[in-house]
């Protein structure tokens, strides 16, 4: 089982560098509110936007395509799906919905993960939808000779759901502890979730929903959530 270090491992990344991006992106954290007050109409309707386009961008990195006109019915109207791509473009707008919604109430804990990754197969035919893999296998590429490439392989399949448990807690506990800048637990959180890989499909999907959650958490733009 792989040790989810987030008490020691945090120090490392505190690089010069990283250090100056993190007080950069703080100050104009701070000036959110003004921008905010000032601009409320024009925020909204970029935040409108935005929903459009991460949720076109989050399932196209899976393979899922519909065309532009049918991706803002789906999103904007809640039009009801026609296809498989469709279904799952859906399943994703429901998802972010409630992480907009609702995020100041959804923590990173494992029956949550399950809960949101059941819900992005609200509208599929498939039976994947809030459970974990229950087979191993590893994540490959074909390179250009047609051979096949293993980029890395994951937590064998009967550990997923501890590793996902340890993982949860782990970093609610740093969290909590407040001794580091949420801006590297984020990261970390989601690097070492997509190592596990805990689900046939979605992983990717997934990831990208609970960075947004976590980052709504820490206090981006939560008040236009």
């Amino acid at each position: 089982m792989r040790d989810f270090d987030y008490k020691k491992a945090p120090t490392k990344l505190l690089t010069p560098e990283i250090v100056h991006l993190l007080t950069s992106i703080h100050e104009h954290k701070g000036k959110q509110e003004l921008f905010i007050e000032a601009n409320a109409d024009d925020l909204t309707s970029f935040l409108e936007i935005t929903k459009i386009q991460s949720t076109g961008a989050s399932n196209r990195i899976e393979g899922i395509y519909t065309s532009d006109k049918r991706l803002r019915e789906l999103v904007q109207n809640n039009a009801e799906p026609r296809n498989r791509s469709e279904q799952e473009i859906a399943g994703y707008r429901e998802v972010l919905s409630t992480i907009h919604e609702r995020y100041d109430h959804i923590s990173p804990r494992p029956n949550i993960i399950l809960q949101l990754h059941r819900d992005l197969y609200h509208f599929s035919e498939s039976s994947i939808g809030g459970f974990y893999k229950n087979s191993d296998n590893v994540i490959a590429e074909i390179e250009s000779d047609g051979k096949e490439k293993v980029r890395f392989v994951s937590v064998p399949a009967y550990q997923k759901p501890d590793a996902i448990k340890c993982l949860c807690e782990a970093y609610l506990k740093a969290w909590e502890d407040d001794r580091f800048d949420k801006l590297l637990l984020i990261p970390m959180f989601i690097l070492d979730f997509l190592c596990i890989h805990p689900f046939h499909d979605g992983n990717g999907r997934m990831s990208r929903l609970l960075s947004l959650l976590l980052l709504f958490k820490a206090g981006y733009i939560t008040e236009l959530a």
